[in-house]
């Protein structure tokens, strides 16, 4: 029996993985999340994911799971942000229209590789400036792609999805797993 190695120290990951019933480790890398500027959002997230995945050491009897999330408007990355001036800004661009969600994942054994990305479209309400301060005083946003956590309080700004709810948590656990 193959042991689960997750990637990643995101507690969303985590937590997906355990509601679905899956025992695992957890064994990230510090990598430096840095890509070619070149890179459609679809190919950032394969890129990021891959290169977590292959930082991270492995055993016969593992299997390594990692995953990129980001937010992207308009072919316009928007990270984490890197403080309450930053989230504003970024909700700020994101209200009253829809963005794509991109999630890559890779796994890997010590004999098979599989990447790829799971792309989910959000629309948000026309947020107000006070809706947006409120929302930024909770801190949620804090190490949340695009200033935003879907699963937390910000489900309140969605107006609605296309796509793989779970990809935008973090992980897209029924592709994962098939």
């Amino acid at each position: 029996m193959c042991k689960l190695v997750l990637g990643s120290k995101s507690p969303r990951r985590k937590e997906l993985l355990k509601n679905i019933g899956y025992d695992f480790i957890v064994r990230s890398s510090d990598v430096e999340e840095t890509h070619p500027g070149n890179l459609s959002p679809e190919e950032v997230v394969s890129y990021l994911s891959e290169k977590k995945n292959r930082a991270i050491s492995i055993e016969s009897n593992e299997i390594v799971l990692t995953a990129d999330t980001i937010v992207s408007k308009n072919g316009e990355i928007l990270g984490k942000p890197q403080g309450e001036a930053e989230a504003h800004d970024y909700l700020q661009f994101l209200s009253g229209s829809t963005h794509e969600v991109f999630t890559g994942v890779t796994i890997r054994s010590e004999s098979r590789f599989c990447s790829f990305s799971v792309c989910t479209h959000v629309t948000f309400f026309n947020l107000s400036n006070g809706e947006i301060h409120r929302y930024i005083s909770t801190g949620e946003y804090m190490d949340k792609a695009g200033g935003y956590g879907i699963q937390g309080k910000g489900a309140l700004l969605v107006e609605r999805i296309e796509g793989d709810y779970y990809s935008v948590v973090g992980l897209p656990v029924s592709r994962v797993v098939r």
